[in-house]
């Protein structure tokens, strides 16, 4: 990451974070947590992907968690 890259996130952050203390009734005490929550998904989500894609490389499938409807009687 390039030092101008780094100062243009910086300023985001924090026009994000004064936006939230001017729309909301949280302190910033409160809103850290749903924040650095949304961070952690974040960094989770693209961890996950990365493993999925390493896996679907290597030709390993993870199974689905899809279940079939149940058959429903049909109406006569």
């Amino acid at each position: 990451m390039v030092v101008g890259n780094n100062n243009q996130i910086e300023k985001r952050l924090w026009d994000a974070a004064d936006e939230m203390r001017a729309n909301s009734k949280l302190k910033s005490s409160e809103y850290s947590i749903p924040v650095l929550g949304l961070i952690f998904l974040r960094y989770a989500d693209q961890k996950f992907a990365a493993a999925q894609k390493e896996l679907e490389g290597k030709g390993c499938f993870l199974p689905s968690r899809k279940r079939p409807l149940p058959e429903t009687p049909s109406e006569t």
